[in-house]
């Protein structure tokens, strides 16, 4: 067995220290201090006994199955890899520019064990020891205290721990996590050996666990009753420490509160790979259950039939590989195998999102993408994450006659003006850029912004507009009515076009975005910005996941020519067919493609005696 070593020089030494210092021509951050972003809950050397080191974890929950052991897939996640994520350096480093020590908020959510042992100041991470690099570590789970004690449910040490607390969090948000004073880790079962301290608790497996750092918002602004943002007095906390009353930079828990899954088990369990029939909380999704034992079995450990895999499957499709490249595996626990797994596991969690309808209605394509999520879709961080539609409009020869939403490659450009881009855009308000001093319009740091200028991600089940309308997650510039949990578009069908290709994509992170990171990073060549933007070209330029795809008749299959022999439909069926489709089928290309044996009309990249069948049953019904 093989267990890690934790160096983490080599990122240290790649990244450089003071790479959040102003350079020539960046202005210099609002003299805000820790205390303008000061959250509740427990605090730095508040803990009797510290934050214990996944090292320590992993000699009896790793290196036994890679595919359902605690530690290497802990590892190969993005909550694993929280405070080695090379964009959320950079992020950081700007985010420092604009404002003094708003990196202290950030440092509390990607790494938790420097927060709490005062290692999160300087801002820059450059404090920070190995152990701080594990980000959202076991012990960060595993020893937080639900912040509302529930009798006969809570454990009942948690009452004097939350009595305790001179500081207790007005809501869930912001990294305000409690922790257990003591090294008493808890979670949903009562454990049959003492090779730790241990509580039976129900929190490790509730979506307000999951509340603590999935509802962020900016606490250097306070919402005014005109529904506008104000920049607060310096170095003061935030007037309420209500998280309703700031200004919001995500709100995945909060969707998931106002959709049906939180009230109701929907039935998704399939879909995400769990052995639930009905899947309810942010864990059955993103940790799906099986049957495993979470120990070594040399330890003999009692095997779960509905143990969680520690998988938190994400959307993010490429920042594994960059932080392997640009960490030591002794240091992350990561291998080229389970990062390929975790990646892997990632394009299927996206493929299960949303699915795709498609139909011709008066003319036109309609393509309805519906959100089988529990939160928008997409959601979390809004900057450089987008999802859009793609179509591909094919003629009866299968040659391209027009394509919408296109994706280039090389250039990692999208083509937004003919389709649709579903993102969150965020912008800073001329009064607010009076304050940070940037100019009035969008921009795509998290500090500064005050507005919300664009949101038309798709909602989930059980949305209202009221409801989301009061935890700041309303959608601007588009409107979806009460209950709708799908989103159609509509495209111009051109001429000579028999079928379309439709597909739909999410992005991790958009070219705009990582150049942005590039370009406004202080600090000198080789700063974090250059760092994220060098991964970002070295991983494929985060390279589109396809999440759905789906293909339809546009015109009568038979109808393939003209009579021009050109392959164009003339709305009619007609001896002109029957000769081009012969043709095409003596020639094996692809005008005769037509089926793929099922009677569908779904080509199957094969001329075959399923073709010639097919079109001749169309042919005969004239349609």
């Amino acid at each position: 067995m093989r267990r890690p070593r934790l160096v983490e020089a080599a990122w240290l030494g790649a990244l450089g220290v003071g790479v959040v210092g102003v350079g020539i021509g960046f202005a210099d951050p609002v003299p805000t201090t820790p205390e303008d972003f000061f959250q509740g809950g427990s605090q730095p050397l508040s803990l009797t006994v510290k934050l214990t080191s996944t090292a320590v974890c992993s000699f009896c929950h790793g290196f036994f199955d890679e595919t359902t052991e605690p530690l290497r897939l802990w590892a190969s996640s993005m909550m694993g890899q929280a405070a080695r994520d090379p964009v959320f350096h950079a992020a950081r480093a700007i985010a420092n520019q604009d404002a003094a020590d708003i990196g202290a908020l950030c440092n509390r959510c990607h790494s938790p064990h420097a927060f709490m042992s005062d290692r999160h100041l300087p801002t820059d991470g450059s404090n920070m020891t190995p152990s701080d690099f594990e980000g959202v570590s076991c012990s960060t789970c595993h020893r937080m205290v639900d912040p509302i004690y529930q009798e006969g449910i809570s454990p009942a040490q948690d009452q004097a721990i939350l009595a305790a607390l001179p500081n207790h969090p007005v809501n869930p948000g912001n990294a305000s996590y409690i922790f257990d004073p003591q090294d008493r880790r808890r979670g949903p079962y009562a454990l049959a050996y003492d090779f730790h301290p241990w509580i039976q608790a129900q929190f490790q497996r509730s979506s307000q666990l999951c509340a603590t750092c999935h509802d962020v918002s900016n606490p250097a602004f306070t919402k005014q009753s005109d529904g506008t943002y104000v920049a607060n007095t310096l170095n003061l906390r935030h007037p309420t420490g209500n998280k309703f009353d700031m200004f919001p930079e995500q709100r995945t828990y909060s969707e998931w509160a106002m959709s049906s899954f939180a009230t109701t088990p929907q039935p998704l369990g399939a879909r995400y790979g769990t052995n639930q029939t009905n899947v309810q909380s942010c864990q059955d999704c993103h940790m799906p259950r099986t049957t495993a034992g979470a120990c070594d079995p040399s330890l003999g450990p009692t095997i779960r039939t509905d143990y969680a895999k520690h998988t938190f499957n994400g959307a993010n499709t490429w920042v594994l590989k960059a932080v392997r490249e640009l960490n030591p595996d002794d240091a992350t626990t990561l291998e080229e195998g389970t990062v390929a797994a975790a990646i892997d596991r990632t394009h299927e969690m996206l493929r299960d999102a949303s699915d795709l309808d498609l139909a011709v209605e008066n003319s036109q394509l309609r393509a309805r993408i519906v959100n089988q999520t529990g939160h928008k879709l997409p959601t979390g961080y809004p900057e450089g994450r987008r999802m859009w539609v793609n179509v591909k409009f094919l003629n009866a020869a299968g040659t391209v006659v027009a394509e919408r939403g296109a994706y280039n490659t090389d250039t990692a450009t999208l083509s937004t003006g003919d389709t649709k881009v579903y993102e969150m855009k965020l912008g800073v308000s001329s009064a607010a850029a009076a304050v940070f001093n940037k100019p009035v319009g969008p921009y795509l740091g998290l500090v500064p912004v005050d507005t919300v200028l664009k949101d038309n991600r798709i909602p989930p089940r059980g949305f209202t507009n009221a409801n989301f309308n009061a935890i700041q997650a309303g959608h601007v510039g588009y409107a979806y009515s009460d209950g709708q949990y799908w989103d159609d578009t509509l495209f111009d069908i051109p001429a000579g076009a028999t079928r379309a290709e439709v597909r739909t994509f999410y992005q991790t992170t958009s070219k705009e975005y990582i150049e942005f990171l590039r370009d406004n990073n202080a600090g000198g060549p080789g700063n974090a910005g250059e760092i994220a933007y060098a991964q970002w070209l070295l991983h494929g330029k985060s390279a589109p996941a396809e999440m759905d795809f789906a293909t339809i008749q546009l015109t009568c299959p038979a109808d393939l020519d003209d009579g021009s022999g050109s392959g164009t439909p003339d709305g009619g069926v007609d001896i002109n067919d029957l000769l081009f489709f012969l043709v095409a089928f003596e020639n094996g290309t692809a005008g005769a493609d037509l089926d793929d044996g099922t009677m569908s009309g779904t080509p199957d990249q094969a001329v075959t005696i399923d073709d010639l069948l097919y079109f001749l049953v169309r042919f005969e019904l004239g349609c």
